[in-house]
């Protein structure tokens, strides 16, 4: 096989039958489509607990399921492509198609349409809701609750600034394969803005960079600009400020450029370059 283990659903015994033809498996097989349930869910390199998360799926996201075994499900992210395991108490049969994403950094999902109502869930931005019945300001999203109205966007609207809307994550735990307003990484970060904006985006810093490649010199350095080190990333707020998920705060952080990129070599790491997205 060749490819990015990553982002290929194929292992020597088993792939996605999409794939046959282009890489070698002794069984291809159909992928059956299943939804997150649950606010958040990690997928991990490996069937096991403890193991280190990789990425993670957000509310009503769908897993194209390959293989469910102990447990666990193997499948491939549909929105970023990641392949990994999901404990499959987190996924259910895939329902229609969503009607809304969550706009709002965090929202609650209500058992009435009443804000002093039980909580049923708190979802982040980007999740993805089917919605109904509207009521006093509320919008009955099925399983995940009542939401405010406000807080949805239908399924196809979009922002319009994705530096406004990483900068709404300021003060949010960095979290090693994250990508929720409860804690998220360098590149989650990135993607969320991007997500938001209606733009693809994939999971991982190396495969950010391969894919923004227009380069870009420290004197030209505008907003919405990405700064690139060998495993970080971050964005620029204009031509002097940083907005990053970066470990040394343990929080997305805004720092001056200079000073994160002295710290940075410092510490060993390469920088990358500067790209315009």
């Amino acid at each position: 096989m060749s490819g990015d283990p990553r982002t290929l659903l194929a292992r020597p015994d088993l792939a996605d039958e999409r794939l046959e033809g282009l890489v070698r498996a002794a069984r291809f097989a159909a992928t059956r489509p299943m939804r997150c349930a649950t606010p958040s869910a990690g997928i991990l390199g490996a069937p096991e607990s403890g193991t280190v998360r990789q990425d993670e799926l957000l509310f009503g996201e769908i897993f194209d399921v390959l293989e469910i075994k102990a447990g666990w499900a193997w499948g491939q992210a549909a929105r970023d492509g990641y392949v990994g395991f999901v404990l499959l108490d987190h996924l259910e049969s895939a329902p229609e198609a969503p009607t809304h994403r969550i706009r709002a950094l965090r929202t609650a999902g209500f058992r009435r349409p009443d804000l002093k109502s039980e909580v049923m869930t708190i979802l982040s931005m980007n999740s993805l809701v089917r919605t109904g019945e509207a009521q006093g300001g509320y919008v009955d999203a099925g399983d995940a609750g009542w939401i405010f109205a406000d807080h949805l966007a239908p399924i196809g609207e979009f922002e319009s600034d994705y530096v406004a809307v990483a900068e709404r994550f300021l003060g949010a735990v960095y979290l090693w394969g994250g990508r929720s307003s409860l804690g998220l990484d360098c590149s989650g970060l990135v993607q969320a803005g991007m997500q938001a904006v209606g733009r693809a985006c994939p999971r991982d810093t190396d495969q950010q960079l391969a894919v923004f490649t227009r380069a870009v010199q420290r004197s030209e350095l505008a907003r919405g600009d990405l700064a690139f080190w060998k495993g970080h990333m971050g964005i620029m707020l204009d031509a002097e400020r940083l907005l990053h998920a970066n470990a040394h705060h343990m929080a997305v952080a805004i720092e001056p450029v200079d000073q994160a990129l002295a710290r940075i070599e410092a510490a060993g790491v390469p920088f990358a370059g500067f790209r315009r997205p």
